[in-house]
């Protein structure tokens, strides 16, 4: 135990049983729960096979009578090794199949200042052989700066023929990530287009990025096809550092291989953004007759931008608009309207409020169809975007779809990320045999990190409600042996990890209070809460102890209650929803029936940059 922060090593020896067989052994090895886990393993034999059941091989070399892997772990979990001996001077080789395989070859292309680069994810997936090698051809004046692959043993290149030696032969698929580079003296070259020499089919997909102010225009030719950006693999698009410009797709073809001209200007950079939305709350009322009313909040950070554009989707128009509380007059152009955000004598430096309201008149519902919903464009980045969406009680919707994120399907911690979460304290007691929590007699809000999935934690008070730091807090489970001790922090606040669904024992300390101790506690993995207990001043030989035992048939009736109840208040409208539903009855100038009994649905989309968001979904009347 360290008195204060300090930098330590831990070294443990641990025993575990090899599996052997003729010329194969294996061992279960456990993972650390670290930030990441590396693995060094030395194994007899120079042509000795290395598997992993998990994790990712990144290096391997043979020397001296012994196979030396490097590899990368998943933390937390047991990874099974096996190795199998070859003897490359006695081994009788077998007749080779001929080799065919097909591959599917993904390009990022990114223009930077000074250098044109290339990521090339490629899958190859074997029909017939086992081969020991692929060979890549590479564009000329394009240098390889990076080769990847779970089952690569080395590379080589001559000329432009890129040579990929595989470690494992036996194998139906192949991932490879490829790094290439050029200097750019010009401002347009041809996209590098890679091509493994033997395949029998080989399709993929390019996308183009810029650094920077950069507008970039780019021509296909031959097999090469146009393609939304969205439409685009998503393991591709989570290469890219920046907003993407175009996309394309390929079928390669004996006497038409694909190819792609890039020409681009780049702009001078500004130095700071003029304005960013911190976040987003957007409300929309939907009628019977298919309108909508939508109201925009947005928390703005404004240096020197005058206004915001808003492209609203067709049949829509603004109604209202304020800058910090007060009202402002929208103004229509011919390029879209456009909102202020600044207002006379107004030059704010904090965070401050914008928000807009307006009307989109669409189809009336039937008693059984589809429907969409948009918002509009806006040219200033926002950070996140909270969408609640109030539907009339009489129509029952569902399989919602679009370019947002149902809000229970994001963590909450990505959710708050902006800021900290709030938690009431709470006083742990037994109430119908089950442990919970009710009110203090004088709660207080104290900010502290939201749990994870998983994850246990709380608060440790005093009988005046203050926070008691470096009490030692213990959580252990004799159902699955489970123990993980912990120290509260200057707040108070304490958190342990890797915590099994299921009954568990708390046990708090700390000098100068009573022992207090909880017995039975029902923890659940997917949605954590708080455990926040308060401490009696008392000796530490003296113990205070709540036990509970829930059954099993108690802990699933616990369940489906608290599941009925998550459902209630995820649907349940906001205090938004009500504002605005009296808005329309006094304020905004406009008439429509909006519903006052309904469902909200709520969604969530990150990085929302000057594009249109748009939900779907299908509906059927009660």
């Amino acid at each position: 135990m360290l008195s204060g922060p300090a930098e330590f090593s831990l070294l443990i020896d641990i025993g575990e049983p090899l599996s052997l067989e003729a010329g194969r052994a294996s061992v279960t090895v456990p993972a650390p729960s670290a930030g990441s886990v590396t693995l060094s393993l030395v194994v007899p034999g120079e042509y000795t096979a290395v598997k992993l059941s998990r994790g990712l091989i990144t290096g391997r070399t043979s020397e001296n009578g012994h196979t030396t892997v490097l590899a990368t772990l998943v933390p937390g979990q047991n990874v099974n090794i096996q190795w199998t001996t070859r003897d490359s001077a006695t081994a009788t080789p077998a007749a080779a199949k001929e080799v065919r395989f097909l591959a599917d070859v993904k390009t990022l292309i990114s223009v930077t200042e000074a250098q044109l680069n290339a990521a090339v994810l490629a899958d190859v997936n074997v029909v017939q052989g086992e081969p020991s090698q692929f060979d890549v051809e590479i564009p000329a004046g394009y240098e390889v700066i990076g080769v990847t692959g779970a089952a690569l043993d080395s590379t080589e290149q001559k000329s432009s023929v890129l040579t990929l030696k595989l470690g494992a032969t036996n194998q139906k698929a192949y991932e490879f990530l490829i790094s290439m580079e050029r200097s750019l003296t010009e401002t347009k070259a041809d996209a590098p287009i890679i091509q493994f020499k033997g395949a029998q089919r080989e399709t993929g997909e390019v996308l183009v990025e810029g650094t920077g102010s950069t507008e970039i225009t780019a021509k296909e030719g031959g097999s090469m096809k146009r393609m939304d950006v969205k439409e685009t693999n998503p393991s591709l698009r989570s290469l890219a550092q920046f907003p993407a410009q175009a996309a394309f797709r390929y079928h390669r073809q004996p006497n038409k291989g694909p190819a792609l001209a890039l020409e681009w200007v780049r702009f001078p950079d500004s130095t700071v953004l003029a304005a960013v939305a911190e976040n987003a709350e957007v409300t929309t009322l939907v009628t019977t007759e298919g309108k909508s009313l939508t109201e925009v909040k947005l928390t703005i950070k404004n240096q020197a931008q005058p206004f915001l554009k808003v492209a609203l989707p067709p049949g829509a128009s603004i109604l209202s608009a304020d800058v910090a509380g007060e009202k402002v007059k929208p103004v229509e152009a011919p390029d879209g309207n456009r909102v202020p955000l600044l207002k006379t004598g107004f030059r704010p430096t904090e965070a401050y409020t914008v928000s807009f309201v307006f009307m989109h008149s669409g189809a009336p519902f039937a008693k059984k169809g589809g429907s969409d919903l948009s918002l509009p464009g806006m040219d200033i980045p926002i950070n996140l975007l909270q969408w609640e969406v109030f539907l009339p009680e009489q129509y029952k919707v569902k399989d919602f779809s679009g370019d947002v994120m149902p809000a229970d399907r994001v963590p909450q911690a990505f959710v708050e990320s902006a800021g900290m979460d709030t938690y009431t304290v709470m006083q742990p007691g037994v109430v119908g045999g089950f442990i919970s929590s009710t009110p203090a007699a004088a709660p207080t809000n104290y900010t502290v990190e939201p749990l994870l999935q998983g994850q246990l934690g709380g608060l440790v008070l005093d009988p005046s409600g203050a926070v008691i730091p470096n009490a030692h807090v213990s959580v252990t489970s004799a159902e699955t042996g489970y123990r993980m001790d912990a120290t509260t922090n200057n707040q108070g606040f304490w958190r342990v990890w890797n915590v099994p669904a299921g009954r568990v024992d708390i046990k708090v300390e700390s000098q100068g209070f009573q022992v207090y101790q909880a017995r039975g506690y029902y923890y659940d993995a997917q949605r954590p809460q708080a455990f926040n207990s308060r401490l009696q001043v008392g000796a530490a030989t003296e113990t205070v102890e709540v036990t509970a035992g829930p059954t099993s048939v108690d802990i699933g009736r616990m369940e489906r209650e608290n599941k009925k109840q998550q459902q209630a208040a995820q649907m349940a409208p906001s205090a938004n929803v009500v504002n605005l539903q009296r808005r329309v009855a006094g304020v905004l100038p406009v008439s429509i029936d909006v519903p006052h009994t309904g469902t909200a649905f709520h969604f969530v989309r990150p990085l929302v940059v000057n594009e249109e968001t748009k939900v779907t979904f299908t509906y059927k009347s009660k």
